[in-house]
């Protein structure tokens, strides 16, 4: 959905509209064979499995503590102080800890060091699952109805400590029930830091998922592989709907289907719906271009909205009080159900 006034793209998680996705669709090569036709949960399949229960109360403090930094800006205290919060409860939680040190190139050419945050699970059993968020939080505001506030950085609360939030809960619950397979959860870091929506055509289309490119040219153990994996991306809002995203439908349409009817299983069928929504330049894009991983973005699209996400995106209404404990519970036990389905 373009912006009125803007080029063909709106950056961050940035929208690709229905006919140049098309275009790009068709032509796009790797991701598994797809049917986008094949969109129907499926009717006949009855699935019990027993999963921990996801404590939403706890993913929220999660949220609320990543909040009390402040905004988590590459380059600030906040930032580095919040790093450490991440690294220490992963690592509190019994996961391996891995610190992924990276210096990437912002939009306007300056240099970022930033964190990638892996905390693994059984390690070394092959069969894994990567479960992942972006953790640092946009340091503009620039989609905020206030000009004056365009150069300040958001809180962050559902663009990024959401899905963190539910990530740390799953962490918990893990150790204490292990799944039968190995488990990567992966806080990106330098995912929101692309150019401000009012700097558009410039040509740059990749500034947006730093961390993630990164990682994946450069991954944290070498050779790395995972069945699939499963991005969180604003996660926390009332009533938020979850649509099958359309760079998921292309790359790894078999994970989009078996997280969806999951979720219907799971009773979140009006939550969780089978339709297709628009491609998302997102973390998930470069881990299947790059790493070849197929990925999907578990991601909150509103087209009610001036920008196709939900009403305080890149807002400094971002924040605490936008939280919903019944939307983190229901993404969080999908993700959990989803992982302790795998054998």
């Amino acid at each position: 959905m373009a912006h009125p006034g803007k080029c063909n793209f709106i950056t961050m998680k940035r929208i690709i509209i229905p006919v140049i996705a098309a275009i790009f669709l068709a032509s796009c090569g790797g991701g598994e064979n797809n049917n986008n036709n094949n969109n129907n949960p499926d009717t006949n399949r009855v699935e019990q499995v027993n999963i921990p229960d996801f404590n939403a109360d706890s993913a929220y403090s999660y949220i609320a503590a990543q909040l009390e930094f402040g905004p988590r800006v590459p380059g600030t205290p906040a930032h580095t102080a919040c790093a450490d919060y991440l690294a220490g409860e992963l690592e509190r939680h019994g996961l391996e800890v891995t610190i992924q040190e990276i210096t990437v190139r912002q939009y306007d050419g300056k240099i970022i060091n930033g964190k990638n945050i892996i905390g693994s699970l059984n390690p070394d059993n092959p069969k894994r699952v990567m479960l992942s968020a972006h953790w640092d939080s946009r340091q503009f505001a620039d989609w905020d109805p206030d000009e004056a506030n365009h150069r300040t950085p958001i809180p962050g609360a559902n663009d990024g400590a959401s899905g963190v939030g539910i990530l740390l809960e799953i962490a918990r619950l893990i150790t204490k029930d292990h799944p039968s397979i190995g488990i990567d959860i992966v806080f990106w870091d330098v995912e929101d830091q692309g150019e401000p929506h009012d700097a558009q055509n410039t040509g740059k289309e990749d500034t947006w998922g730093l961390g993630s490119q990164y990682w994946s040219k450069n991954m944290h153990k070498p050779g790395y592989n995972a069945r699939y994996g499963i991005l969180l991306d604003m996660v926390g809002a009332k009533d938020a709907v979850f649509r099958m995203e359309g760079f998921s439908q292309q790359f790894a349409p078999s994970v989009v289907r078996k997280v969806w009817n999951h979720a219907k299983d799971l009773g979140y069928g009006n939550r969780f719906l089978f339709e297709e929504s628009n491609p998302i330049m997102d973390d998930h894009y470069y881990i299947n271009k790059y790493a070849n991983i197929p990925t999907i973005d578990i991601i909150h699209q509103d087209q009610s909205t001036g920008t196709g996400f939900y009403p305080y995106w890149h807002t400094l209404e971002d924040d605490l009080d936008k939280m919903d404990k019944e939307t983190l519970k229901m993404v969080g036990e999908v993700v959990l159900k989803t992982i302790y389905s795998e054998k």
